[in-house]
């Protein structure tokens, strides 16, 4: 399990000065993976990564929701679920073997860092099995 307990409290700047993952290193780094997500220490959600940029994502105790990602200029990366949200776009970082995640929206929160990584599905009850 990656714990990233320091990741989790770099101010902005510091983030700021890394160089961001670009679209085809994190889908290189992603794909066929689980990530586990948290902020300041709580998990947040998790994410698997299917091939052709799907994926199904559930916040904490939630139901799962597939979706696809996308790149956008400047590094981001975009996610759309088929509940009809509006698209988040994300900026991906690498700190120490640990994916930090900044919402684009959102330059000065707490960044969502990558607890814990896994070749498994998700763990979606119903027609969300995970793969």
């Amino acid at each position: 399990m990656k714990w990233a307990a320091l990741a989790l409290f770099l101010p902005a700047a510091v983030l700021a000065e890394e160089r961001r993952l670009t679209a085809d290193e994190f889908e290189a780094r992603v794909t066929g993976r689980t990530i586990v997500y948290a902020q300041e220490g709580q998990i947040w959600g998790r994410e698997q990564y299917l091939s052709g940029r799907r994926v199904i994502w559930a916040f904490e105790g939630q139901d799962c929701k597939p979706g696809i990602w996308w790149d956008e200029a400047e590094d981001l990366v975009c996610f759309s679920y088929e509940e009809g949200a509006a698209p988040i776009c994300w900026w991906f970082y690498d700190r120490d073997g640990v994916l930090l995640a900044r919402a684009q929206g959102d330059p000065e929160g707490m960044p969502l860092a990558e607890l814990d990584s896994a070749q498994s599905g998700m763990p979606c009850p119903g027609p969300w099995l995970g793969s």
